[in-house]
């Protein structure tokens, strides 16, 4: 009952497979958008509910800005708009009209509006209007939206030409608290990964060529997918005083004197979606961990006699009651009954390939028996997939088993991650000849053909046309630098600098 695809015989095409089978997400008739199913809408609505909770932990503030932005918005910031230029909507007429039997645009605009690409601009405009006083600052703000950005090669949750996003954006009296506030959201995305998504990563600074449209410094974390690929999880932005200047976030000071303040912003999207999938699911479907699972326990009722049912469906009644009385996994653990009329069979082919963690089997003989037939999605295949638990038992171990499926879900992808580094190339030659490889990919954890290389690199300019020419990217500089001395990479120059370079998504 497996994909028709396998991630070592076709990885792009086993990624669309787990999509499709595990219902996440389809093609809208909409050119470059998708629908999201509800599976799939659920798992971004768990990311959301978790991170909004981290978010209003950290003192911002919800609120919506419009998604039309006036053309002068960005005009004001020209290295922002440069950076997304190519990837602007443009609304230019306000209506339709007929003409000769067709729809044609009408009522041109008197200045174009762009459709929100990123909201840097318009919120600047309203920081402008809100901080007057040093005695307003900071300003601590986050939206829930919708971008628009006109990819020209779409992919199901990796890049749409509309996504899904939060976005925060922050004013300070100092650079240095501003500062503050960029990485404390970075640590705050590491924390979502790893310890909600089970997703681990690298956390570093992007390198100058890399950076945010505008920006000072961005950084970032960056996550190692199945075939060895990076997928940049979650940025965040310090930008200092260049929108404050274009947009005139000005203060008076606690000297009397008119100041700029300095901004930030920081956000993840529905990308997070796709990096779950590749770095989790298996050639059998959806793999999700347990605290973002819209489901976390599916009990599928084994029905072989029309006579039964009543007793069946009672006694499912009694473990979903005793199940909502325990003590939580992370909250209330969320249920899902099937009763639709369908072969158990396939019903439970169907949450496999969903990836619901705990699917539970339960027959006439299991009610008889006060037993559950419980099946867990990262043993499936295995002697320990298939467990026959008492009633009281499995009530009592659940936040457990809850618990342990997560923890198993992060190790193994850690230990993928680890194992996939390389550090032990130390000439340009060693390189390029890594990288003339194909990705293939990797079996848990073991050493894969392309993946990570740890390595030096001078920050030459000349350097950048060597990334594009071998179609690799430098992923982060990380914070941890060792400070050694050693050769570029790239060119053969010396260099101190550490940096991951790897292909990306």
């Amino acid at each position: 009952m497996g994909l028709k695809n396998t991630r070592a015989g076709n990885y792009p095409e086993w990624y669309q497979n787990v999509v499709s089978e595990a219902d996440m997400a389809e093609n809208s008739s909409s050119p470059g958008c998708m629908v999201i199913k509800p599976w799939g809408y659920g798992i971004w609505e768990r990311i959301r509910d978790v991170f909004d909770e981290k978010i209003k932990e950290t003192d911002h503030e919800n609120c919506y800005f419009p998604m039309f932005i006036p053309l002068s918005f960005f005009q004001k910031e020209a290295e922002h708009v440069d950076g997304f230029a190519k990837e602007m909507a443009v609304v230019t007429h306000s209506r339709l009209s007929m003409k000769d039997g067709k729809l044609v645009p009408d009522s041109k605009l008197e200045e174009p509006l762009i459709v929100r690409p990123t909201s840097e601009a318009i919120i600047a405009d309203s920081f402008s209007k809100w901080v007057k006083s040093y005695r307003d600052l900071p300003v601590l703000v986050n939206q829930w939206a919708n971008v628009v950005r006109w990819e020209m090669r779409p992919r199901l949750f990796l890049r749409t030409r509309e996504f899904l996003w939060q976005e925060g954006h922050t004013a300070h009296a100092t650079a240095e608290e501003a500062e503050i506030e960029t990485k404390r959201m970075l640590e705050a995305y590491r924390d979502l990964c790893e310890n909600t998504l089970a997703m681990p990563v690298l956390v570093g600074r992007k390198p100058e060529h890399e950076k945010f449209p505008g920006a000072v410094d961005t950084y970032c974390v960056e996550a190692m997918m199945q075939d060895g690929k990076a997928l940049q999880a979650g940025t965040s932005h310090f930008l200092g005083q260049n929108f404050a200047k274009s947009a005139n976030i000005s203060f008076i000071n606690n000297q009397g004197q008119s100041e700029f303040a300095y901004t930030t912003s920081w956000g993840v999207s529905t990308r997070l979606i796709g990096g779950v999938i590749m770095t989790h699911a298996d050639d059998d479907g959806m793999v999700v961990p347990p605290k973002i699972a819209p489901y976390q326990v599916v009990i599928v009722p084994v029905i072989k006699k029309a006579e039964d049912a009543d007793k069946v469906m009672e006694y499912i009644s009694n473990l979903v009651a005793a199940l909502k009385k325990k003590a939580p996994f992370a909250e209330k653990i969320r249920i899902k009954v099937d009763k639709r009329d369908r072969a158990s069979v396939d019903k439970f082919w169907e949450w496999t390939r969903k990836g619901a963690p705990v699917i539970c089997e339960i027959g006439m003989r299991d009610a008889e028996g006060q037993n559950v037939m419980v099946k867990e999605r990262t043993k499936l295949g295995t002697p320990e997939g298939k467990q026959i638990v008492k009633f009281d038992e499995f009530v009592a171990s659940i936040d457990t088993r809850l618990e342990n499926i997560q923890k198993e879900i992060f190790q193994k992808a850690k230990n993928r991650l680890e194992q996939n580094i390389r550090q032990d190339i130390t000439s340009s030659e060693e390189f390029k000849k890594y990288f003339s490889q194909s990705n293939v990919w990797i079996e848990d954890g073991k050493q894969g053909k392309v993946a990570f290389v740890r390595g030096k690199w001078c920050a030459d300019p000349e350097s950048e046309a060597i990334l594009k020419e071998m179609k690799i990217t430098i992923r982060c500089i990380p914070f941890d630098q060792t400070g050694t001395e050693g050769v570029c990479l790239l060119t053969g120059k010396p260099a101190t600098m550490d940096v991951i370079y790897a292909r990306s998504y």
